[in-house]
């Protein structure tokens, strides 16, 4: 357990294989990707890198337009885990000095976990927005967030990480996030 909170000014944000062709097999697949997407417009709003991954996209195509939008950087990987594919040196070089990482993705139990997994390995502190990840099964993504909180990521949900980022309702940025935040319902 950690009392810790995310830091917008030493953090990044992962958005881990959102493919259009994955996609329809995700359960709950709207809500996932609409929570990453909010997320996501929160982070560009604060100044927070977003980078995405894409699983094999040759197989399995692209990550969708609205996520790739979001992204400053796509790594196309084979690896499923992403650091073995140069995520940590793409984080290095969006923002020098990121020592915390907020992740969201599919599949949670495989992608994700195993991203996350390897960020926690290279020591970062990582941060999963498990409203925001899914699997095919119920199942596998309860298992995969139970692992991952066992391996020391910090579990929270899309407005946890939001407001985390904000600290302060003086935040210079605060009324255009909650806006962002509203606009999701």
């Amino acid at each position: 357990m950690t009392a810790e909170t995310i830091d917008a000014r030493a953090s990044a944000l992962v958005l881990v294989d959102f493919q259009a062709r994955l996609l329809p097999a995700i359960h709950d697949a709207d809500n996932v990707l609409a929570r990453a997407l909010l997320v996501a417009r929160a982070a560009q709003a604060l100044g927070v890198p977003v980078l995405g991954t894409e699983q094999n996209p040759k197989g399995l195509g692209p990550n969708l337009d609205a996520i790739r939008e979001q992204c400053a950087v796509t790594i196309a990987k084979t690896h499923f885990d992403a650091c073995a594919d140069g995520l940590v040196e793409a984080l290095d070089a969006a923002k020098p000095g990121v020592r915390e990482v907020v992740v969201a993705g599919c599949e949670a139990h495989v992608c994700l976990m195993q991203t996350a997994l390897g960020l926690l390995r290279a020591g970062r502190r990582v941060w999963v927005v498990g409203n925001a990840c899914g699997s095919r099964r119920p199942i596998d993504h309860a298992t995969a967030m139970a692992r991952l909180a066992g391996a020391g990521a910090t579990l929270v949900t899309h407005e946890m990480a939001i407001f985390e980022w904000l600290r302060d309702c003086d935040h210079p940025r605060f009324r255009e996030v909650l806006a962002i935040v509203k606009e999701a319902g």
